[in-house]
């Protein structure tokens, strides 16, 4: 794996928020994606490279969610979503880290997170969270088309069942990016 230069590359962490971890995830759980990013956004901090921490969240009434029409729509709670959903997990954030709220699965449609990386010169972006499928699927498609370089850190992530993990793993992320593990990725 070739070595990142921390002037040019970035850590993006999706949806490591209270809403999201306390639901059941495989291939591991989500505690262990959370200390996993944790230690990836050390050593992205310490390397002096940008932390991206992406969350999502929805208006009370969901007048903010994604209207159109699925065979199978995502329940919305009446009175929206619970208190504290969107929280990011204790630990998580630090000074100097960027945090973005998504109202969709990826991180780049309707936010400023293009416009954060670009004006920092970031050409490299290492995407890791949960949902494997869902919200990291869809960042890192959205990172591709914007012609970033994309790595992701296949322990970094879970999703919903093991098997959408491994498709997107196996089947979507190789013709998108480059996938990895946590230990490789260093910076020169």
């Amino acid at each position: 794996m070739p070595e990142l230069s921390p002037e040019t590359a970035c850590l993006v962490l999706i949806d490591l928020q209270e809403g999201i971890v306390s639901r059941p995830a495989e291939p591991r759980p989500a505690a262990e994606v959370v200390a996993t990013g944790k230690a990836l956004a050390a050593r992205f901090r310490a390397a002096g490279a940008p932390v991206v921490l992406v969350r999502v969240v929805f208006a009370p009434d969901f007048s903010d969610a994604p209207p159109g029409r699925t065979d199978q729509p995502i329940p919305r709670p009446e009175g929206g979503l619970p208190a504290g959903f969107g929280t990011l997990v204790e630990g998580l954030e630090h000074p100097g880290d960027l945090v973005v709220t998504k109202r969709n699965w990826g991180a780049f449609y309707g936010t400023d997170l293009d416009m954060l990386l670009r004006r920092r010169g970031i050409r490299s972006v290492v995407v890791g969270g949960i949902a494997t499928n869902f919200g990291v699927e869809s960042t890192v498609r959205q990172a591709w088309e914007r012609g970033y370089d994309v790595l992701v850190a296949e322990d970094a992530c879970a999703g919903p069942a093991a098997d959408m993990h491994e498709m997107a793993m196996t089947r979507i992320f190789p013709r998108l990016c480059r996938v990895t593990t946590s230990a490789e990725i260093a910076f020169a």
